[in-house]
C-alpha cells in the first residue's frame, strides 16, 4: 500500500485529514504566541520591527539606494521588505523541515499517524506571517506612497509556485533531517546565502554578468522580482514564466512527497 502512495498526489493526505491539518495549523500560530503580553499582535509588531531594523541598517548606515533604473523610484524600504517577505516564507519552511519528523517522535511511533501531513501546517502558518507582513507593507506604501495598486490582489499567485517548490523541499528535507540530523546545523548558514543571492538586497541588472547568473540560479530571485512588480509597479507578471514555475513547483512537490512516503519506514527505527 505504501509503494502506490508513493506516486499519489502530495495533496491526497491534505485531503484526508483537513480537520487534523487546519487543528495543527492553528496550534503552530497560536503556539508562538501562548504566554506573550500582546498575543497575536506580534504577528504584525515583529515584522514592523524588522522592517525598521532591515531600513536603518541598508538605508541609513549603509547608504544604500536602488537603482532607477530598477525601480528605485519607489520607497527603499517597500522594495526592502516585499524581498523579505518572500524569503522569510521560504526560510521559515525550509528551516524548521529539517526538524519536523525528529521533533515529533510520538507521532512517528502511531502506526495510524499520517506523517506526510506533518509539513502543511507548518507552511499554513508561514502563510499566516507572511499575509501579516503583506498587510504591514500595504500600510508602509499607503504611509509612504499614499497608493496601492490592485494588482497587489495578483500576489498569491506569485507565491502558489512558491508554495509547491518549498513544500516539495520540505517532504524532502524532513526526511533527510532524521537519517541526518547535522543538515540542520547548515540551514541557517544556507538561508543566509539564499537571501543575500537573491535580489532582495540588491538588484540583479546592476551586477556583472557572470554573478547575475549566479543570482537568477536562485529561485527566490524570481518570485522576488515578480513580487515587486505586481506590489509595486502595479503590472501584471509573467505569465509565462509563472506558468513554468509552477509546473516545476508541481513536479518538486512530487518527487519531494514520493521521496518522504518511500523512505518513511524507516523512521521509528532510527528514532
Amino acid at each position: 500500500m505504501q509503494d502506490r502512495r508513493r506516486w499519489e498526489s502530495p495533496f491526497a493526505s491534505l485531503l484526508r485529514n483537513g480537520s487534523l491539518v487546519w487543528e495543527l495549523s492553528k496550534r503552530e500560530v497560536l503556539g508562538r504566541y501562548r504566554g506573550a503580553s500582546f498575543g497575536l499582535a506580534w504577528s504584525v509588531i515583529s515584522p514592523f520591527m524588522m522592517l525598521c531594523i532591515y531600513a536603518f541598517a541598508f538605508g541609513t548606515i549603509m547608504k544604500s539606494r536602488w537603482p532607477h533604473e530598477a525601480g528605485g523610484d519607489h520607497s527603499y524600504a517597500a522594495i526592502l521588505f516585499t524581498g523579505l517577505i518572500v524569503h522569510g516564507f521560504f526560510a521559515e519552511c525550509v528551516s524548521r523541515a529539517t526538524t519536523l519528523v525528529v521533533g515529533n517522535p510520538n507521532f512517528v511511533k502511531r502506526v495510524v499517524f499520517p506523517l506526510d501531513v506533518l509539513p502543511w501546517p507548518m507552511m499554513f502558518s508561514a502563510l499566516f506571517h507572511a499575509f501579516m507582513n503583506v498587510v504591514v507593507l500595504a500600510l508602509l506604501m499607503l504611509a509612504l506612497e499614499h497608493r496601492l495598486h490592485l494588482t497587489l490582489l495578483l500576489l498569491p499567485l506569485i507565491l502558489v509556485p512558491l508554495m509547491l517548490l518549498t513544500m516539495g523541499m520540505c517532504w524532502f528535507l524532513a526526511s533527510v533531517g532524521v537519517y541526518f540530523r547535522d543538515i540542520s546545523q547548515v540551514m541557517p548558514v544556507f538561508m543566509t546565502a539564499m537571501l543575500f543571492l537573491s535580489s532582495a538586497i540588491i538588484p540583479v541588472s546592476i551586477l556583472p554578468k557572470n554573478l547575475q547568473t549566479l543570482f537568477n540560479l536562485n529561485p527566490l530571485t524570481f518570485f522576488i522580482d515578480e513580487a515587486r512588480v505586481v506590489v509595486l509597479m502595479g503590472e501584471a507578471p509573467n505569465w509565462g514564466a509563472l506558468a513554468l514555475a509552477t509546473v516545476t513547483g508541481l513536479l518538486v512537490a512530487w518527487l519531494g512527497h514520493a521521496w518522504f512516503v518511500m523512505t518513511q519506514r524507516g523512521f521509528a527505527d532510527v528514532l
